[in-house]
Order: C-alpha cells, then sequence, then structure tokens
C-alpha cells in the first residue's frame, strides 16, 4: 500500500520532447526547475493522483541483454546513490526519451523529473523517481480588464486532473529493477512508453500472481463451467474460489481445488485448461504463492454475480458465503410452460 501524504519534492527538472520523426527537437532545461509552496502542493497533486486511483500493479526494468543496460535504470539509480545529481540525469532520461519519439502518433510534451522523499510503501518509508509526461493541451479561458470592460481570452495548457504518462520508481528491490508503477492515459502508444522507452516488464509478486490466478479462473469459469453446468454454477464457482483467495494467507492449488469445485469431473478439465492457458496469465508453472489481499478486494468488486435471463430479469446473485446461494436460489424446468425458472427465497423485500 502507498502513501503519498507526507511525501516532499527534493529535486524537479522541466524539459520538453518533440517528436523526432518530425524533425522537431529536444529542449534541456540548464537549471533545475524552483519550484514555490504552491506550486510544489499542486504539481503533487498532479503527479500523485493518478496513482492512487489506479490498482497497484507493479513492474520492474529489465533489459534483453542485461539490466545494467537499460539506460532509465542506470539514470535513476544514480539519482538515487546521489540525489544532488538528479538535474544532470534528467537530462539523459529525456535525450532517451526523444530518441524513442520517433513514431508519427507520439505527441510533443514537457517531461517532470523529480526525486522525492518520504513515499510510504508498506508502512515503510522510502525514497521515489517520478517521471511525467505532458502530452494533451487543452482551451480555457483567461479573463482580464481592458478598458473600462472585461475581456475574455484563449489561452492552452495542461489539464492538472489528468496525467498523460508518468512512471514512479521505489528506491526497493534495486538488484531485481526496483518496484515502478506506471500509468498512461493515451493508449494508442502504450508500446512506446512502457517499453520502448522505459524497458519494463510485469513484477511477478504475490499481488501479480493472485490477479492473474484469479483472472485466469474467471476465465475457465466462463469457456469451461458455463457450458458443462450453468450461470448460476459458473457464479457460484467464482464465489468460492474469491473466498478461498480471502481466507488464506497462502496459496496451494491442490487444496484450492478440492474446497472450490464441488464437481469432481471439472477438476481434470481444469488443470487442462491451465496447461493450455496458463502462459497466457503467466501461471502455467505456478501452484504455490503468497496471497495479496488488496487484489482479492480488487477482483471481487469486478465480479460480476449477475445472471442475465432473455426474459429481460437479473438475478444478482452478491454472496459472501456461496452456500447460501444455494440455500436461498434454486433452479428448476417447467413441463407445462417448457421453460426454466429460478425459485427464490426470502424473509422480507429490502428498501432501495
Amino acid at each position: 500500500m502507498l502513501n503519498f501524504y507526507n511525501a516532499q519534492i527534493e529535486n524537479i527538472s522541466l524539459h520538453r520532447v518533440g517528436n523526432k520523426s518530425k524533425n522537431e527537437t529536444a529542449f534541456l532545461s540548464v537549471e533545475p526547475y524552483t519550484l514555490n509552496d504552491e506550486m510544489a502542493g499542486l504539481l503533487k497533486e498532479y503527479f500523485f493522483r493518478p496513482f492512487r486511483e489506479k490498482e497497484e500493479n507493479y513492474f520492474r526494468f529489465s533489459h534483453e541483454a542485461d539490466l545494467e543496460f537499460n539506460e532509465v535504470f542506470n539514470a535513476i539509480s544514480k539519482i538515487f546513490s546521489n540525489p544532488r545529481d538528479t538535474h544532470t540525469q534528467s537530462k539523459k532520461i529525456t535525450t532517451h526519451l526523444f530518441e524513442q519519439s520517433n513514431h508519427p502518433h507520439i505527441k510533443s510534451g514537457e517531461v517532470f523529473i523529480a526525486h522525492f522523499s518520504d513515499v510510504v510503501l508498506d508502512n515503510q518509508k522510502t525514497e521515489a523517481v517520478g517521471i511525467f509526461k505532458s502530452e494533451l493541451k487543452h482551451d480555457f479561458l483567461q479573463f482580464g480588464e481592458k478598458d473600462q470592460n472585461l475581456d475574455v481570452y484563449i489561452r492552452q495548457g495542461i489539464n492538472t486532473n489528468k496525467l498523460d504518462k508518468g512512471c514512479l520508481v521505489l528506491n526497493v528491490s534495486q538488484e531485481e529493477g526496483y518496484k515502478v508503477l506506471s500509468v498512461d492515459s493515451n493508449r494508442y502508444d502504450a508500446k512506446y512508453w512502457l517499453e520502448d522507452f522505459l524497458g519494463l516488464v510485469p513484477l511477478a509478486d504475490e499481488n501479480f500472481y493472485t490477479k492473474n490466478y484469479l483472472k485466469f479462473c474467471q476465465n475457465f469459469a466462463k469457456d469451461v463451467v458455463l457450458p458443462a453446468e450453468d450461470k448460476q454454477q459458473e457464479v457460484l464457482f467464482m464465489n468460492r474460489a474469491v473466498n478461498h483467495f480471502a481466507k488464506n494467507d497462502a496459496f496451494e492449488e491442490s487444496s484450492f481445488l478440492n474446497e472450490v469445485m464441488e464437481n469432481p469431473d471439472l477438476i481434470p478439465e481444469f488443470k487442462h485448461y491451465k496447461v493450455e492457458k496458463g502462459p497466457k496469465y503467466s501461471i502455467e508453472d505456478v501452484s504455490n504463492f503468497d496471497i495479496s489481499n488488496k487484489a482479492v478486494s480488487d477482483t471481487r468488486k469486478k465480479i460480476k454475480n449477475v445472471i442475465n435471463l432473455d426474459t429481460n430479469i437479473q438475478i444478482k446473485m452478491d454472496f459472501i458465503n456461496p452456500e447460501s446461494a444455494q440455500k436461498f436460489v434454486e433452479k428448476g424446468w417447467d413441463e407445462e410452460r417448457q421453460m426454466y425458472y429460478y425459485l427464490v427465497y426470502f424473509n422480507k423485500e429490502q428498501k432501495s
């Protein structure tokens, strides 16, 4: 869990990159940017907001030959070793970004590179380096007095409520490539930012495995459980799966299957599906890992426990305890109408 409440900007530099394929240039500031208190508060909110609002999906720096050849990793390592070197390294990072800006779709923009202190990760203080790029310019109105009248002017600037591109590098696990968060609001050039410039790959930690395994289970439920049984059993399977993760600190696959798979005939189907689809989720060889409670909570929020019927009726099965669904909801077949039905038991209707 990240906390930015006490974070401070220790050093910050501002540059601009153009699109190399359009013969635009890079502008590198000679001196670091000088902050006042008002600007520091505004910029911290601009930088940190997207990382508070999105899931903590961590990446790490990588390189096909060796980590030491990743230019951004090297520059940030030097900043952590000597924060007074932030401005020099910021120019190297911006130049590297400019060299990757050679596709016609890539937009020019301003680049902030900042060194932060007192960022809290899992209740431990650490440092961080952020790289933030603004791309989209928005029209806004500015008012002023002209003679004895008010006048209005059209200006262009960035929206501080929406960061276009950014990454936050936390000074932990240096040898593995640090823990890195990335945000990209303009997904048309994601490869340029994430891969070409930063050289990031997903960090295979407990959050990664928990999230991916549950995504895999969702697709198994849709592709195998639903055709073999019905929508109710698909929903119940995912409820049991999420609840198993929620009540355990560590995952063990055989225990998971014995508890969650009510139909034992589906266990071989699950194992076959894992061989076939597991590589897509990077879990093909994974059967034990620590469980991330946050990833479980995030997944639970996204699961749609809704049965949509062709008679324009929806049944939402919002059960913490899957056994409740079997106790209160029954499925049957009406011979006279030649239609399926659900029988729902309840004590009283709740007020909306």
